[in-house]
């Protein structure tokens, strides 16, 4: 199950650059096998990631794996193009990384749609406090 589609990349660009960061033979029209290699290509990063921590393929996609998705394959398009990225589409590449990577180490979920739950939710225990030892009575005697 791929984790964007070509209409959210819609949603970032336009097709006027959807088409010239994909039209290889000048046909004046978006490819969508290319705009689909590169959610491929960004599906395949994440699971990298992910596939340290969950079983894949997720029965659900994650709302935040959706916007990544986006930003990773989004990045790819452009890099297919030329060396120069936009800053915007840089940043929000390398934000991706290190989310995914944050994830992947289990100091972060993927929110709400966690399969596996909050990270912070597991093995919370509940402690009720000793006694004080030092109380004021004790310490009026230092």
């Amino acid at each position: 199950m791929a984790y964007s589609t070509i209409n959210d990349i819609l949603a970032q660009l336009d097709e006027i650059d959807l088409m010239q960061l994909t039209d290889d033979t000048n046909s004046g029209i978006y490819d969508d096998a290319v705009v689909t290699r590169a959610i491929t290509d960004a599906d395949v990063e994440i699971d990298g990631y992910l596939g340290s921590r969950y079983a894949l393929p997720m029965a659900s996609v994650p709302g935040v794996m959706r916007k990544y998705s986006v930003d990773i394959a989004v990045y790819n398009l452009y890099s297919r193009r030329s060396d120069t990225i936009p800053d915007i589409r840089r940043d929000r590449y390398v934000h991706a990384v290190d989310f995914l990577g944050l994830v992947a180490r289990g100091s972060i979920g993927l929110g709400a749609d966690d399969p596996d739950g909050s990270p912070f939710d597991a093995g919370r225990a509940d402690y009720a406090a000793d006694d004080r030892v030092f109380t004021a009575e004790i310490l009026e005697r230092f």
